[in-house]
């Protein structure tokens, strides 16, 4: 795969380990005939640590023998959190410490979630870009709030406090960015 073609999300070996890249900066050159540089931050699938790496546009990388399968959430102990494949029925758990960012927005019958699987071992989940989470706590919306554009904090059914607009009350569904953690809509 060229370096040109690599997204956010795509998994590349880089130091012969798995690497998820989760920024890409580029960097067009200033002088003539010099090289476009794409400049990636990417996380380490196994050690969970972040890498800088610098290509230029044609340079080739090579893509992680990697699948992505797609689970549904089991449960979660004091130190595992438990998932099931929904092809073959497998079961998979991962440290909780591992997941403990995504598992904010995870709730029982949440669809769309993927495992990362390298060499026959899962080490993470992928959730989809958006998720529908209910208002557990916040102050009462007053009628006339929706004219300006001021947020409160309101706390969501999985724990995770975000902000929304003033107008929102208790017991709303919203919807929810995975990747910023952002308030995107009423669902």
């Amino acid at each position: 795969m060229l370096a040109k073609e690599l997204k956010p999300g795509g998994i590349v070996l880089h130091n012969d380990a798995p690497h998820m890249v989760e920024v890409v900066n580029v960097q067009s050159p200033s002088a003539r005939g010099g090289a476009t540089l794409y400049k990636f931050r990417a996380r380490n699938l196994v050690t969970k640590q972040k890498a800088d790496f610098t290509c230029k546009g044609t340079d080739n990388l090579d893509e992680a023998d990697f699948s992505r399968r797609p689970v549904t959430f089991m449960y979660a102990d004091a130190d595992q959190v438990h998932f099931l494949d929904a092809e073959d029925y497998n079961q998979y758990s991962i440290p909780a410490g591992d997941v403990e960012s995504e598992m904010q927005y995870v709730t029982e019958n949440l669809e769309g979630i993927l495992a990362l699987i390298y060499n026959d071992e899962c080490v993470g989940i992928q959730l989809p870009a958006t998720v529908h989470l209910q208002i557990t706590e916040c102050d009462p919306g007053v009628k006339g709030n929706s004219a300006t554009s001021r947020t409160k904090p309101a706390k969501l059914e999985t724990g995770l406090s975000i902000q929304v607009p003033e107008y929102l009350k208790q017991d709303e569904v919203v919807k929810v960015d995975t990747r910023t953690g952002d308030f995107l809509g009423r669902a």
